[in-house]
């Protein structure tokens, strides 16, 4: 009985992975292969910051154009959607975004970006050392798939161009914008992201919480100014705002149950002109990341009660207590439906085998596609980890991180991973729901 059935079960697997829309997609996928490279250099080398992709939307405006999809533009800053009406069934969104980022390229690739634009006064390089450019490819690749293989699957696919994710405004702008209202909710939401440590041709999946609640906050703190010489005199807020930030350290550490998850980090502390000059205030700016909401809201708390009673004992009057600006809007925590990763890791295994799928841990970085499952719709979403290193890279050690001038992804299997770990995707949830 035990042989027939480890007979069966290799029999059902060898079929799973010859399974004929598997060949197929990979067949259309290699025939593909070069006009996806060259689309990839396309992009690469001409990066526009967030909020300035005008250029990079019309491009993916016209690829969908092109391939039959019904595309509306500036929707949402330099937003676009497409949507792709194949009969019944469910509606899918696939999201990639467009932006880079105001950083000089240091690659030496021969297809390196050479762009600089005006940022803040000054000119800047301009580089796509997020990935960026990869998950457009990625994007586009699909979408010329399922256009390739639409008699396999029925349903509407809705794809979003989004703009300044860097910023995380994009998806917001979009939202707001009406996506929902006006192009219809969909039934799940699918997003990628590159990796600067998973080999290429592998993905990472996460289940639950992969990304966090991403805060900016600032702290002003206000003094007593005075002559250097002559501190005591004055009430010293380099000084006071030096114990808020010791004293915040404490909150993860003391006031935060261990199992749960929290980042506090000073990125600025800005103070003082000159060297025998006490100050009247110091501005402080966070970054604050949480997963859990009641987590999220300790922090806020024990922030608050920290700098004011650091004030009160160096004894500043009410009036000049510490101003703590904690903006409502922020980046929500990326949360991946488990049923919907369980889904896509079944149908992305016959495409490029169990091996390449690996268990991805949660980061504390943010994202903001978190946004298309975050709305009173409950939308399911899943964002994934796109493998991009080369083996000779990983052997060395030698890994960018995103936002490095050095990175960028082995194209030709990230292409092809990426491409064929969606359309799998979207072909078995179009059939299977």
């Amino acid at each position: 009985m035990k042989i027939l059935t480890t007979l069966t079960f290799l029999l059902l697997y060898s079929l799973l992975l010859n399974d004929p829309s598997t060949e197929t997609l990979k067949t259309t996928i290699k025939e593909d292969l070069n006009y996806l490279v060259d689309f990839y250099k396309e992009r690469h080398s001409n990066p526009e910051i967030s909020l300035r992709e005008k250029e990079t939307a019309a491009s993916l405006a016209n690829e969908l154009r092109t391939i039959g999809f019904e595309v509306t533009e500036k929707f949402g800053g330099h937003g676009i959607v497409g949507v792709y009406r194949n009969g019944d069934g469910p509606m899918i969104l696939y999201r990639t975004d467009m932006d880079a980022l105001p950083m000089a390229e240091k690659t030496d690739l021969e297809y390196a970006s050479e762009i600089t634009t005006d940022y803040n006064g000054t000119t800047v390089g301009t580089m796509h050392s997020c990935g960026h450019d990869m998950h457009m490819t990625t994007w586009i690749g699909t979408a010329r798939a399922m256009v390739a293989m639409k008699d396999q699957w029925s349903g509407t696919l809705m794809l979003i161009g989004q703009p300044a994710e860097e910023i995380g405004q994009g998806a917001k702008m979009m939202l707001d914008n009406g996506l929902y209202d006006t192009f219809g909710v969909p039934n799940f939401g699918i997003g990628l992201h590159c990796s600067p440590v998973i080999p290429s041709g592998k993905v990472g999946f996460g289940k639950g919480y992969t990304m966090a609640n991403t805060e900016s906050i600032s702290i002003k703190v206000f003094g007593q100014g005075a002559h250097g010489a002559s501190p005591h005199m004055s009430v010293d807020p380099i000084v006071l705002a030096s114990m808020i930030v010791m004293d915040l350290q404490t909150i993860v550490s003391r006031n935060i149950k261990p199992t749960d998850d929290a980042v506090i980090t000073v990125g600025s502390f800005q103070g003082g002109v000159v060297h025998n000059i006490i100050p009247d205030e110091v501005t402080l700016k966070l970054t604050v990341r949480t997963f859990k909401e009641a987590v999220r809201l300790k922090v806020h708390q024990r922030i608050r009660e920290i700098t004011r009673g650091v004030a009160i004992a160096a004894g500043m009057p009410e009036d000049r207590l510490p101003i703590v600006d904690i903006p409502e809007v922020f980046t929500p925590a990326n949360y991946n439906d488990p049923e919907l990763v369980d889904k896509m890791i079944k149908a992305s295994t016959p495409a490029i085998g169990g091996d390449a799928i690996l268990d991805a841990e949660p980061l504390m970085v943010g994202e903001d596609f978190s946004r298309y499952g975050s709305t009173e719709h409950k939308v399911p979403t899943v964002l994934f980890w796109l493998g991009t290193v080369s083996e000779e890279k990983i052997e060395s050690g030698n890994l960018p991180g995103l936002h490095s001038p050095f990175y960028y992804p082995e194209i030709e299997k990230t292409i092809e991973t990426g491409v064929q770990v969606v359309t799998s995707s979207l072909l078995s949830l179009f059939t299977e729901g």
